[in-house]
């Protein structure tokens, strides 16, 4: 059955901020407390995801949070008007305010797992919201994006919603960012690919020293579980722990998938070569394309610093491969040479476009961290909730909705603005509107 891969993608939200929250992540931590612009960065993605439409890709676009979490400030001992504890929660405990006001959600790819149906025991595509444990600011995450993809989502003949992993750190899940699937083409059964950066209950298992590895074997093996996921197609492979203490903090940071092609940097797993073995033979006798980046080629910190692996591999109508790439791969000379031999070299990836996602890498995520990858029949994506998928309709609503309510500059200081709370839920108010998706946000219900 004909399939395709439909990119969705986060709309960053009206307080997207740089807090600096996330330990492990260089770009995040270089940035912390500089000003922001929330209307570039929603218009920057917005521009990203027309681009993609206009290739003939079929693109998506899922809500933001509402930041800041009020009701988190609440459950945390903040009382009074909404105006009174974001006082209170600025003055007397500003790290935990900090966290309650995160930008995070725009990075997609940590939204949950997906698989679709050619691969699951009944037929559906299943998805599970990832819990998100190791970073308190991102744990606020997932009853809300269980909501937003309940709402996208919303035909049970062809979507299952499972509820996140339990909050514990045995069970820490970071959802796609870990989790690449190939195949021969997205309609057939294809190799589910896991990566986890330890085990949970044997602390004698190699793990990282310096910085955390965010993903547990035990959550991967769970969500395989929960999705009816054969053990024949499906594969767990181990992130290189040196690589996570040199801010390697998801697996999209140093590999990614699509279809026939694994792109990947020769330090990226720990035993590589017995997981690349076991994934050819997993994916059967069709032929699998292992494009190794090697260390002398392009360094471990020039690929963080560009992110040359969080970028996107689509295929287009007619049948090549691009990758989507941040301007800082163009900006990098060892990059963009690297990038320009690739094209020429006779594997399926023939063309490159670059995109400026500025706002978003300065915060620690490029193309892929912003988008969910969800490969659909033609009935799936008719189920989906169409005020969902991009056009040059829903395209100019959006960009007219962002100018309308978004501010030009914000620094972490104005967060504790009571005018900008109401600023926000004006906005995502009308969002929820436009995208036709209910009360998803608390103070919606």
């Amino acid at each position: 059955m004909k399939q395709v891969e439909v990119n969705f993608d986060g709309l960053v939200g009206p307080t997207h901020n740089y807090a600096g929250l996330s330990f492990g992540n260089v770009a995040s931590l270089s940035n912390a407390k500089a000003f922001s612009s929330p209307k570039q960065a929603a218009l920057q993605g917005l521009q990203k995801m027309k681009a993609l439409h206009d290739m003939g890709m079929t693109q998506g676009v899922l809500a933001p949070q509402a930041r800041p979490d009020i009701d988190t400030l609440r459950r945390l001992g903040f009382v009074g008007s909404d105006a009174s504890v974001l006082e209170q929660a600025s003055k007397r405990a500003p790290e935990v305010f900090r966290a309650c006001c995160s930008a995070s959600s725009m990075w997609t790819a940590n939204a949950a797992t997906v698989s679709p149906s050619a691969d699951t025991s009944d037929g559906r595509i299943h998805f599970t919201p990832a819990n998100l444990t190791n970073k308190f600011h991102r744990s606020l995450e997932p009853e809300v994006t269980g909501r937003i993809l309940q709402s996208t989502f919303a035909n049970d003949k062809f979507f299952q919603h499972h509820a996140h992993l339990p909050e514990n750190e045995h069970f820490g899940d970071e959802g796609a960012a870990n989790h690449t699937r190939l195949c021969t083409d997205y309609g057939r059964a294809g190799v589910e690919m896991f990566v986890y950066g330890r085990y949970a209950f044997d602390s004698s298992k190699p793990a990282p020293k310096k910085f955390p590895a965010r993903q547990t074997l035990e959550a991967s093996q769970a969500i395989a579980r929960l999705h009816g996921l054969s053990d024949d197609t499906t594969v767990f492979v181990q992130q290189n722990p040196d690589l996570i203490d040199q801010g390697v903090f998801h697996n999209d940071v140093i590999s990614v998938g699509n279809q026939n092609v694994l792109f990947y940097h020769e330090q990226a797993f720990l035993n590589t070569d017995s997981a690349l073995a076991e994934i050819q033979t997993k994916f059967g006798e069709h032929k699998l394309h292992f494009i190794r980046v090697d260390t002398q080629t392009v360094p471990v910190q020039e690929a963080v610093k560009t992110y040359l692996f969080n970028t996107q591999i689509i295929t287009l109508k007619e049948g090549e491969m691009a990758i989507i790439a941040p301007i800082e791969c163009q900006e990098s000379e060892i990059v963009s040479t690297y990038l320009n031999d690739l094209i020429s070299q006779g594997t399926p990836i023939k063309k490159v476009h670059y995109f400026d996602v500025k706002q978003s890498m300065r915060n620690g995520g490029g193309p892929a961290c912003l988008r969910l990858r969800v490969a659909m029949t033609e009935s799936e994506l008719e189920a989906v909730n169409q005020h969902t998928l991009m056009s040059e309709a829903v395209f100019a609503r959006l960009n007219k909705w962002v100018n309308k309510h978004y501010r030009d500059q914000l620094s972490v200081d104005d967060l504790r603005d009571a005018v900008l709370l109401d600023e926000t839920r004006t906005a995502l108010d009308e969002l929820t509107q436009i995208l036709n998706l209910g009360s998803i946000y608390p103070f919606q219900r």
